[in-house]
């Protein structure tokens, strides 16, 4: 753990002085949530992750660092939907395992742009002529999607004067 940990540091340490500033002590502790300790947090979870040691993540270590079969127990359904889900959606190349790259994109997905993700779906469920355009009458007739939505504060904004609608 010691030298995990050291190897850690060496990158939270940006200017490279062997103390840690409150930036660089927050990065070493919880490294995923700055970008230049990416490949770190990868490295870290392959390690643990891959028990053969062979550079790849398969299923059964997948499942392994998820669930540990006990004697004479049946295997949960939530099991099987997880390879099913390592299948579909973390083996992003279909080779049956997953490469450092897969790792990164399961465990540091890319960040969405979440009041975007938000419009788009409004605008996908509520444009019911498909004109890409929202009527006043399309969102009168989906107020109840609209005021369930962070994208309008839900609800208060539509009770302010907009020239837009």
């Amino acid at each position: 753990m010691l030298a995990r940990d050291e190897r850690r540091f060496r990158v939270a340490d940006q200017d490279g002085d062997s103390m840690a500033t409150r930036e660089e002590l927050t990065a070493f502790l919880h490294p995923e949530e700055f970008p230049h300790m990416r490949d770190i947090v990868v490295a870290e979870t392959m390690e643990d992750l891959d028990k053969n040691k062979d550079g790849y993540v398969q299923v059964e270590e997948y499942i392994a660092d998820l669930y540990s079969e006990e004697a004479g127990e049946e295997e949960p359904a939530w099991v099987e939907t997880e390879r099913q889900q390592f299948r579909d959606f973390r083996d992003l190349n279909k080779d049956g395992r997953l490469d450092g790259s897969e790792v990164g994109h399961w465990v540091l997905p890319p960040s969405q742009d979440q009041p975007l993700v938000e419009a788009n779906h409004l605008l996908h469920e509520s444009d019911t002529d498909k004109d890409g355009r929202l009527s006043k009458a399309e969102i009168l007739g989906n107020w109840n999607m609209f005021v369930g939505s962070q994208a309008t504060n839900y609800g208060e904004d539509l009770t302010r004067h907009h020239d837009e609608l």
